[in-house]
């Protein structure tokens, strides 16, 4: 029998990928672990409490990361914790795909590079229909935290830098779970491509700010948040995902300030730290 247990965190986003295949996010501290055991049989078992996490996509990234001959000849269980809420945008379902691809490779492919790790997931993520994208910028922003900017479309990563340690996420999760319309987003595009332009110059707060005005606009939430929370301290604030949460990043010295702003709005709020660490994963 062997068993490992992989962990990673959530991220946020500073450059909606779905209007151009670009994007680009931050990690942050909310975490997700993941272990899975492997012993002679057959079968893939699922043995969760937790029943919002796609045992789709986790059966999907299972026979993505495993070679058909290993699928054959072990029986794998998995249990998965988060602290990631699913469906708000806080790319949860990413977090799930690339935690569950990197402790299955330790097992099976053990010599697997971090990008063929987060390959699977994205492709697993694509064939279970859980992304439009595959969210590369996603994978990557819970992988190896910090910021990350990626060409979704060519799997590529075209920067990568740790965050400045004395900021967090305030994140607002409204109590209606009500999303817009994604595809509309690519009415949009020349102002995504802007915005990803920014993030790719190192200029990740302006790219939030202007991604958070467009994603606003289209998703149904009211733009107006995105200047309050500015005004109220923010560095930088959007849409998180498809939404419908809100992030806005701070210094922690105006944590209180930003809440503020949130207060008047019905639903719940998280503050998280931003993540700079890397993805572990070992035996136990």
């Amino acid at each position: 029998m062997v068993r490992v247990r992989a962990s990673m965190h959530g991220a946020v986003s500073i450059v909606n990928a779905i209007a151009t295949g670009k994007g680009a996010t931050l990690g942050i501290s909310l975490g997700i672990e993941a272990t899975v055991e492997a012993v002679p049989g057959k079968g893939i078992i699922f043995d969760n409490k937790e029943s919002n996490l796609s045992a789709r996509l986790i059966r999907t990234v299972v026979e993505t990361s495993v070679p058909k001959s290993e699928l054959e000849k072990n029986k794998i269980r998995i249990s998965v914790s988060t602290q990631i809420p699913s469906g708000y945008g806080l790319k949860s379902s990413s977090a799930i795909s690339s935690v569950i691809s990197l402790a299955c490779a330790k097992i099976f492919k053990p010599k697997a590079t971090d990008t063929e790790i987060l390959t699977d997931g994205v492709h697993a993520s694509i064939r279970s229909k859980v992304s439009i994208t595959g969210a590369f910028d996603d994978a990557c922003g819970c992988y190896f935290g910090g910021f990350v900017v990626t060409d979704n479309t060519n799997i590529k990563i075209m920067k990568m830098e740790k965050a400045p340690a004395d900021l967090s996420a305030v994140i607002f999760i409204p109590k209606s779970r009500k999303r817009g319309n994604v595809k509309k987003l690519k009415i949009l595009q020349n102002v995504f491509s802007q915005a990803w332009g920014l993030a790719n110059n190192a200029d990740y707060w302006n790219a939030m700010i202007l991604n958070g005005l467009a994603t606003s606009a289209i998703l149904g939430s009211d733009p107006r948040i995105i200047s309050d929370l500015m005004e109220s301290g923010a560095l930088g604030a959007s849409v998180s995902g498809n939404g419908p949460s809100i992030a806005a990043v701070v210094k922690n010295d105006k944590v209180s300030s930003v809440r503020k702003a949130f207060s008047s709005l019905d639903g719940v709020m998280v503050i998280s730290p931003i993540n700079n660490q890397k993805a572990e994963v070992h035996e136990v």
